[in-house]
């Protein structure tokens, strides 16, 4: 079990070192703000943001307003695109790479806890959703933004993951945190009570096809599935070009696909 945690570990460390990661983090840029707006950030609060990435969406606009912020990632290698973020921004962040199953910090450390798409990827939901909790000092809070099964994220993970091998059975589908009964499961047992909502961001670009071959260059799962899937990635990319034009609210030729997510904001008890 723990070969096998280590190799899924080191399998999805380098598909998110693939491609842009930095890049693709502009199209969701807002949901860490709008994050922010919901649960409240005061002058000298502490935060984690899990998952950070390149710290554009929830870190360094938490620090703008005053937060102490530590953003984790478990691959280090965005960190220098988000040293650079934070320096254009004026602020200072603590990044420390950090499995969201295993956060090297004490219990009861910060005063909110976020994850913008990242803890969904940690294989062991209930691993990572007790993490969250444990970090998160009573009366603080755990807000995250979890993909949603059924819009179009949802969709184009199902599509890309039936083309490539399949994970272990201990693994959990990302997909699951965008149902409401699962982030249930996995957080409220830890003192949580938990409000949800939908929110959505979207994919623009000037065609459906030009919003493709930016995909298919610099997101790190499409990277990852191109490289390894040879000449049957031009039949997976023709099912997700099917799927951008499916998720497509633009009717002037360009393309705006929509996108939605679950936001769920936990209160911790005490």
């Amino acid at each position: 079990m723990a070969d096998q945690v280590t190799e899924l570990t080191e399998r999805n460390r380098a598909v998110w070192e693939a491609g842009e990661w930095d890049e693709v983090a502009e199209l969701v840029r807002d949901v860490g703000p709008r994050l922010l707006d919901r649960v409240g950030i005061d002058d000298g609060m502490d935060v984690l943001d899990v998952g950070t990435g390149s710290g554009g969406s929830a870190a360094i606009p938490a620090a703008h307003r005053g937060a102490r912020v530590v953003g984790s990632d478990f691959t280090s290698h965005h960190f220098e695109h988000a040293r650079r973020r934070a320096a254009e921004a004026g602020v200072e962040v603590e990044w420390v790479e950090a499995d969201a199953e295993s956060l090297p910090f004490d219990d009861a450390s910060f005063d909110r806890v976020l994850s913008t798409f990242g803890h969904m990827f940690a294989p062991r939901h209930a691993l990572a959703g007790a993490e969250l909790a444990r970090v998160c000092r009573p009366g603080g809070i755990v807000a995250t933004a979890t993909w949603s099964q059924e819009g179009w994220a949802g969709e184009m993970f199902k599509t890309v993951g039936a083309y490539m091998p399949p994970p272990p059975d201990f693994a959990q589908p990302p997909s699951l945190w965008g149902d409401e009964e699962h982030v249930r499961e996995m957080l409220e047992p830890h003192g949580l009570e938990i409000e949800f909502d939908r929110e959505t961001v979207f994919y623009t670009e000037a065609s459906v096809e030009a919003l493709m071959g930016f995909w298919e260059e610099k997101f790190g799962p499409m990277v990852t599935a191109k490289a390894a899937l040879g000449e049957r990635w031009t039949e997976l990319r023709g099912k997700l070009v099917n799927l951008f034009e499916a998720y497509n609210v633009a009717d002037d030729g360009s393309a705006r696909v929509e996108a939605v997510y679950l936001v769920a904001v936990g209160r911790k008890r005490g």
